[in-house]
């Protein structure tokens, strides 16, 4: 494994070293801020290590835990980042409170990103998506395909779990009720909870956490889950008895920013084109459920043949997915929010 990954990275930075090739010096260095964990960890042996080696900087790391922490640097007039990962409604919002610098697309190339995830200061990082589960010794390889699968509790008889978090789930139910994926939004909140309220009686767990909905998954305490498609890989691949389907999977990506202010921005735009090239995108699903986000990574020849078929936004899954909208959950997360909350207490 460490010969591979080594080739990886080599690969990698030579194939960026020409086209980025600008005067940088072995003493300029930038920060990145992510989430933390396997996930990181995953980020930095794709695009971080890659991209310092092609541009001939250090890129050094740091965790984050979302807008808010963006939002204190900027204020403060302490930004200690150069570049941040956010959800792609933290995007929306901070964009809107004028939180990030303009990106240059001169320098960042986009072509192969979905335009809806290329804005004047943000642009898309990484793909994951909230996907049905179930347990295969409970429903044989017939189990639920659908959320209006999940929500026929008589052909389906069993324990449920979906995750605590509205602009997912309340997504999720307008599907299960029927909604077209094209007509979601702008959300029938309405509609959206009283699929719910029809389905509340049967879901014995709301998870708070990727991990703790791959425990319920994976100890039995439910028989099928939404959950998010990295917890479902990594269960299938420890060989649990679960099968999942991007069918009506949501999309919710992530994606970068540039806070204002930040000490190094022109070297963290171009780290910032380096860790969006379908070379370096190419190399996440190496180490991560997450999928690319530029799906010219799928070209590159990169990613076995075998894997493209598992991978979130390998362009044949991408068909049977929709986007969460993530401009109307910027305006609407907190009534969401404090809706839902409202709704579990009940």
């Amino acid at each position: 494994m460490k010969t591979a990954r080594e080739f990886v990275l080599l690969a990698s930075a030579g194939g960026l070293a020409v086209a980025l090739a600008t005067a940088a010096h072995a003493q300029d260095s930038i920060t990145v801020a992510s989430w933390g964990g396997a996930y990181q960890e995953a980020e930095s042996e794709a695009f971080f290590q890659p991209a310092a080696k092609a541009l001939g900087i250090t890129i050094k790391e740091d965790t984050t835990n979302g807008l808010s922490d963006v939002r204190l640097q900027v204020s403060g007039n302490a930004v200690k980042w150069d570049l941040a990962e956010l959800g792609a409604d933290e995007c929306a919002r901070g964009h809107r409170e004028g939180l990030f610098e303009p990106l240059d697309y001169s320098i960042i190339k986009a072509d192969g990103i979905d335009p809806k995830l290329v804005r004047e200061d943000w642009i898309g990082i990484t793909y994951y998506s909230v996907v049905l589960i179930y347990n295969t010794k409970v429903y044989g390889e017939n189990g639920p395909k659908t959320w209006a699968d999940f929500w026929n509790v008589e052909k389906f008889p069993g324990k449920r779990a979906l995750g605590n978090f509205p602009n997912e789930t309340l997504t999720v139910a307008a599907l299960a009720d029927g909604v077209p994926p094209d007509q979601v939004y702008p959300l029938d909140m309405d509609r959206a909870f009283a699929a719910l309220e029809r389905i509340k009686p049967h879901v014995s767990v709301w998870w708070d956490s990727g991990g703790q909905a791959m425990q319920l998954v994976k100890d039995g305490e439910v028989d099928m889950a939404s959950i998010w498609n990295g917890r479902a890989s990594v269960l299938a691949a420890e060989g649990a008895p679960v099968k999942y389907t991007y069918d009506q999977g949501v999309f919710n990506p992530d994606c970068m920013v540039i806070p204002k202010g930040a000490k190094n921005k022109d070297l963290a735009m171009k780290a910032l084109a380096a860790f969006v090239s379908p070379d370096l995108q190419a190399n996440l699903p190496l180490y991560i459920g997450n999928g690319p986000v530029n799906l010219k990574a799928f070209e590159t020849g990169k990613i076995p043949a075998d894997r493209q078929a598992t991978i979130v936004s390998a362009p044949e899954n991408v068909k049977k997915q929709m986007l969460l909208d993530f401009d109307y959950w910027a305006d609407h997360l907190v009534e969401a929010e404090e809706r839902f909350n409202d709704f579990l207490q009940q």
